[in-house]
């Protein structure tokens, strides 16, 4: 009879016998399993110890050989049952950590002692070879799966890589809408799970570290640019612009310093934009010229980057690239996700950077708001699935993070127009705000249009602005609504509003210009009402107090109170965003020190370690991965001036002499010598400029043409004839003169002509 067959009888008869019996008959059935796997050790292995004889020479429980653990188990001849397999190599794992009484007679013969170490001979070196061989056929299914789930992984990127290159196929282009759309009360959709598919090869297991470049937007309001960079990428955060403080005069406007980027152009992918602010998009006519790489944003912004880009006669050559909420642009390491926020402008975008390192999540400049007049709100959804999934590092907006609550809805905006609107029915209505607020004009036209009123666009950026937001279906209005300013002539003052620039006082806007009387065809007077719908920007107080005086001195009636709402998130905004992202390390942006400071103490309230937020300055480089975040290096970063044309020619030194120019003015004194003998052949002759009135000072002309005169002959007498070295005494003198007559130290120029 077999084994098999006596298995099977002896399984029958357990079955039907008592508790006695099946003791019997399991003993019997365990001393037969035993015979025949001696039987079988001794044909697989001649000469070799019985189990009996190893159980004799075992030690005590707990023993360990002297010479060191064996590395492996008889292979035993037969086939067996993955059981039975998987229990020898359990086997084999406690003599691999030197448990003797687990040892094998096949595999004690194939160590030969000596002293107090071993040798493996080469029947044990061809048994290592089996047992990994029986590893392997033990772990194919689970190796199997892992196959399996890659090659889905792989199948689902290609997917995606098939449909991002059918986006640049003009009749695909339509597909591009719904391509990574999201069923908000539904499961995932395909395109989500091939999207997630791709973020996980970008993370890779998150061993990667990444570096974030801060080249602007910190300590000021403004110029913002981060640049991202892995081991062969780097992408870019933004490129904006600044505007001059009163320690800049003449300049006209301030970009960041990119010399970091110039000089890793090689790995540059390109620049992907939050949303249309001049602050975010400004330096764009600038960098192109030099870095001209794909830049990546939304409608609106695309249509407000293509305007300032087709009068710095770069449209033709730049690569703007339109994108949808919940797309996804491959970048070299990164994948870049664009996710809808609300703003004080259309179509604002947080950036989930899925990087090697992890999830990096910047949130551009938001706030929430649940009612937006246009559109939906800030998907808070998505936020919440990044926090989920894992956010490695928040990069969040501080401009408000010194306000205290929520930010208010813009659309409680329209009721304080509604309010004033009906107050004011008999008079001219004048509204200045931003020209980007294109939520803010549209509730101005609504409130026109119910009172049936005429609007007038007044200030090159708002007609140019609120033009493309009309094209693009982000403002509606009735037929003959709008009308030109020069057809305001026939309209009474209580049919028409004006729509306007000017809120922040720049010296040049539509308001300015009205207000000081220059305005060709707005006469303001005692029947007009201005309302100002913004707040001034830090820096811009002094500017916006002086036009309300200007405006108060034609004796018009100024609203500037509760006739604005912010466009960034306050406190409670931001411990919310914190609240669903859960970020391991927050690095404060958008603001001066001040502003993310506060949302430093914000991100510790709500249970950030302290060390885990970093407070960076601008030319900071930060190293990124999931065990570390600090500040590893910092890079030539800062201010670029623009004058006019010249671009960074204005420097620190330019800077220092057009602030002595105008803080006290100029003293030039011109001297003409005689080549040979040197001596004064015409002059001096004082011109001043910025210092005094010549006709009412003529005594001090004349005492500093004296000065000029001894200083001459004081480097006549010492022999010395060297035009700079003439040029500093005539300077140190009439400096000296000047502080000691009148407490003044204005530039002083020296001219030497030879005759």
């Amino acid at each position: 009879m077999t084994k098999k067959e006596t298995d099977n009888n002896n399984s029958v008869r357990a079955q039907g016998a008592g508790t006695g019996e099946k003791k019997q008959l399991l003993k019997k059935k365990k001393t037969e399993s035993t015979k025949t796997k001696s039987q079988t050790a001794k044909q697989g292995t001649k000469g070799a110890k019985t189990s009996q004889e190893l159980k004799e020479e075992k030690p005590k429980k707990g023993g360990r050989r002297s010479g060191g653990a064996n590395r492996g188990a008889g292979r035993r001849t037969g086939s067996k049952k993955p059981a039975a397999k998987i229990a020898e190599l359990q086997r084999a794992e406690l003599l691999k950590a030197g448990y003797e009484e687990m040892m094998e007679p096949e595999s004690l013969k194939d160590y030969e002692n000596e002293g107090s170490g071993f040798t493996v001979t080469e029947k044990a070196r061809e048994f290592l070879k089996l047992r990994q061989a029986q590893i392997n056929e033990l772990s194919e299914p689970v190796l199997r799966q892992k196959r399996l789930n890659h090659e889905r992984t792989v199948e689902a990127v290609e997917r995606y890589r098939e449909k991002t290159a059918a986006m640049a196929v003009p009749e695909a282009k339509e597909a591009k809408r719904g391509l990574f759309g999201r069923k908000r009360a539904g499961k995932k959709t395909q395109d989500i799970k091939e999207r997630d598919a791709l973020y996980e090869l970008k993370r890779g297991i998150g061993q990667g570290k990444i570096k974030i470049i801060f080249l602007g937007g910190l300590e000021q309001i403004g110029m913002n640019i981060t640049a991202f960079e892995s081991e062969t990428s780097i992408v870019v955060v933004d490129c904006g612009m600044a505007f001059p403080d009163t320690s800049m005069p003449g300049i006209d406007l301030v970009i960041p310093d990119i010399t970091y980027l110039e000089e890793h152009q090689d790995k540059l992918k390109g620049f992907f934009i939050t949303h249309g602010h001049e602050d975010h998009i400004g330096a764009l006519p600038y960098v192109l010229r030099k870095l001209n790489l794909p830049v990546y944003c939304t409608r609106l912004t695309r249509a407000l980057i293509e305007l300032k880009l087709k009068e710095a006669g770069l449209l033709e050559s730049s690569k703007l690239e339109t994108v949808q909420f919940g797309d996804v642009v491959e970048a070299g390491d990164f994948a870049v996700e664009f996710i809808k926020t609300n703003h004080s402008i259309q179509d604002a975008a947080a950036l989930a950077l899925h990087t090697p390192a992890g999830t990096i999540l910047h949130t551009g400049d938001f706030k929430v708001d649940y009612t937006p007049v246009y559109g939906d709100p800030i998907d808070l959804q998505r936020f919440a699935e990044l926090g989920k999934q894992g956010v490695l590092a928040l990069l969040c907006d501080s401009t408000n993070a010194v306000r205290p609550g929520f930010t208010m809805s813009e659309r409680t905006v329209g009721c304080t127009f509604e309010n004033i609107f009906s107050e004011y029915r008999t008079s001219r209505i004048v509204v200045a705000t931003f020209a980007s607020n294109v939520d803010r004009v549209q509730q101005i036209i609504n409130v026109s249009e119910k009172y049936g009123r005429k609007v007038v666009i007044d200030g090159r950026s708002m007609v140019n602005i609120i033009g493309a937001a009309n094209e693009l279906g982000y403002i509606k209005m009735n037929k003959g609504t709008l009308i030109d300013i020069s057809e305001m002539k026939n309209y009474p003052d209580d049919k028409t509003v004006l729509i306007v620039t000017g809120s922040q006082g720049e010296p040049m806007a539509a308001l300015s210009r009205m207000a000081q009387g220059l305005h060709k065809k707005v006469y303001l007077g005692e029947n007009d009402v201005i309302v100002l719908s913004s707040t001034p920007i830090p820096g811009n107080e002094k500017a916006v107090s002086k036009i309300i005086n200007e405006l108060s001195m034609r004796h018009t009636k100024v609203i500037y109170q509760d006739t604005h709402v912010s466009g960034h998130a306050c406190a409670e905004d931001i411990k919310l965003i914190y609240s669903l992202v859960h970020p391991k390390y927050a690095i404060p942006v958008h603001g001066e020190y001040r502003h993310r400071l506060a949302q430093r103490e914000l991100a510790i309230q709500v249970g950030m370690p302290k060390e885990d937020v970093l407070m960076a300055d601008t030319g900071d480089v930060i190293e990124i991965c999931k065990d570390y975040c600090v500040i590893q290096d910092h890079v030539q970063a800062g201010p670029v001036l623009v004058d006019g044309l010249g671009i960074g020619d204005v420097g620190n030194i330019v800077l220092r002499d057009r602030q002595t120019l105008a803080q006290n003015g100029i003293i030039i004194a011109a001297i003409a010598l005689e080549r040979s003998t040197g001596q004064v052949v015409a002059g001096p002759d004082i011109v001043t400029r910025g210092f005094v009135y010549v006709r009412e000072n003529e005594d001090l002309i004349k005492e500093a043409r004296d000065v000029v005169l001894d200083a001459l002959d004081d480097c006549a007498l010492s022999g010395n004839d060297d035009w700079a070295h003439i040029k500093n005494v005539i300077r140190d003198e009439l400096n000296e003169f000047i502080w000691r007559r009148m407490k003044r130290t204005p530039m002083i120029l020296p001219i030497i002509s030879e005759v």
